[in-house]
């Protein structure tokens, strides 16, 4: 668990440090959905950093495509490929890009029209179910994502084709890029809607406590028949004081001084 703590801390100060290298990103949306990978990529899902494509491998889709600094910063702690592609993030001809690309190892699939992503995990699930492959696929949606009808439409056919071998999270730190996700267009109640569509859903007090969605995850594995969601509340910017529930740093990069001093919050 200790070890799990410092991979995310770590992750965290990745982030901070390729957007501002960058001047450019999102930041607030990164940062609150690092417990979430930490516990995939380092305990859970089967994935070999040197073999990216082997078929056998777990799938992950990050269907919020603009947190690609969380996943980029998980999948080079990883192993996928070395640290130091971080600092060219968002560059013209680098490997990471503003939202994920196949073209990156470790990216399963190139995300950011919202909502499609989704759908994709959604095929991904099925076309193991028809292959009878015992892989499982896992996704990360936003809760201001989870305004696009599209999120619906997939959740319905998840349920519809009882997709047991897929598991999403809905990272729901309450904030989008225009403000609250209830001012903008309430979603709530988030697990009332996903229960009324079929789905397993387990509801997670503190989705940046490994402890919790790790018991969270183990209860969702327990499911058979239907897939399963873990409606994560966390905090947008978690980690970083002058970031943690402020809107404005939803997709904004960090000054040097402002680096400097997330710096010192994740020592």
């Amino acid at each position: 668990m200790e070890d799990l703590k410092a991979i995310a801390k770590e992750i965290r100060r990745d982030i901070v440090k390729s957007i501002g290298k960058a001047a450019s990103g999102h930041p607030g949306g990164s940062l609150s959905a690092v417990e979430m990978l930490t516990l995939l990529y380092f305990e859970k899902m089967n994935v070999d950093p040197k073999n990216p494509t082997k078929a056998d491998r777990d799938r992950f889709v990050l269907s919020k495509g603009h947190a690609a600094p969380a996943l980029y910063a998980t999948l080079a702690n990883r192993g996928f490929f070395p640290k130091e592609e971080l600092d060219h993030l968002r560059q013209v001809g680098a490997n990471l890009q503003g939202h994920p690309s196949m073209h990156t190892p470790g990216v399963d699939m190139a995300t950011g029209s919202l909502g499609q992503g989704f759908s994709t995990a959604v095929g991904m699930a099925l076309g193991a179910k028809h292959q009878g492959a015992s892989w499982h696929t896992y996704a990360i949606l936003g809760d201001g994502e989870i305004e696009e009808g599209i999120i619906w439409e997939a959740a319905m056919a998840a349920s519809n084709y009882g997709l047991s071998n897929l598991t999403a999270f809905v990272d729901n730190n309450n904030l989008q890029i225009d403000g609250q996700v209830s001012d903008v267009m309430n979603p709530y109640p988030i697990d009332e809607k996903f229960a009324a569509f079929g789905w397993n859903v387990i509801n997670v007090a503190d989705g940046n406590d490994i402890d919790q969605l790790r018991a969270a995850l183990d209860q969702a594995e327990a499911c058979t028949d239907k897939p399963s969601v873990l409606v994560c509340k966390t905090v947008k910017g978690k980690g970083v004081s002058f970031m943690e529930n402020e809107v404005g740093w939803h997709g904004k990069g960090p000054n040097p001084e402002q680096v400097e001093q997330a710096l010192k919050d994740l020592a």
